[in-house]
């Protein structure tokens, strides 16, 4: 292991013997719920950007502050992506499934000679800094994005591939991320102001209507 490397290489010592407890219902689940998790793991993160396309289009017609955090979402999730990077590189944590012996990974499981190393949760961040992010654009959305960030997180350790705290770190990370930069993101409102009067219109939409002119429109729609 490299010696700039933190303290935490086997993390069984934190939590393992919840997840050899997790591990051993995987065992005993019939086969047809372990495929859908294990499917939901590996192509989960793409409803989220779904999404992200959907709080997009809604957006088209939202003033310019809602566009912007629109805009930044996937922008939040790209850096809070590389935020988790330099911590797997300093931790270097060895996967569950090559620690812990008599357990299952429903996928591949990554060796330490891969350097794919398990602490933060990847997935995990990933999908909680964009269901924060959505937070900030639609509530409803939000709401709905982050019950399915926490299916995700739950997901990898159910396939085998991380312990818990890998997955509540990873959450942890994408949300104070998230938390951070999402509020943040309102401010370009203006940017997206000059945008939408430029070639971009067709993509970010003409706006809220201001409200004098809704009134008008209703009064000639009558």
């Amino acid at each position: 292991m490299s010696s700039r490397a933190l303290a935490v290489y086997d993390g069984s010592g934190i939590d393992g013997s919840l997840y050899t407890r997790v591990n051993g219902w995987v065992q005993s689940a019939p086969h047809w719920l372990n495929d859908v998790i294990k499917v939901w793991s590996a192509i989960g993160l793409g409803l989220f950007a779904l999404f992200m396309l959907h709080a997009w289009w809604r957006a088209r017609g939202a003033d310019s502050v809602v566009m912007a955090r629109v805009l930044a979402s996937p922008v939040i999730v790209v850096i809070a992506y590389g935020v988790n990077s330099v911590l797997k590189g300093q931790v270097e944590e060895l996967r569950p499934c090559d620690q812990i012996r008599g357990s299952i990974s429903l996928e591949t499981c990554p060796s330490a000679t891969s350097a794919d190393w398990s602490f933060p949760s990847n997935h995990s961040v990933i999908a909680f800094a964009a269901a924060i992010s959505l937070w900030f654009v639609s509530w409803r959305l939000g709401v709905v994005a982050t019950v399915f960030a926490e299916l995700m997180a739950v997901s990898r350790v159910w396939v085998g591939v991380h312990y818990p705290h890998d997955v509540a770190v990873g959450a942890l990370v994408g949300i104070v991320v998230a938390l951070v930069l999402a509020p943040l993101a309102g401010r370009c409102g203006p940017l997206v102001d000059r945008m939408r009067s430029g070639a971009l219109r067709p993509l970010l939409g003409p706006g809220a209507m201001p409200v004098v002119a809704r009134g008008y429109a209703s009064h000639r729609a009558r």
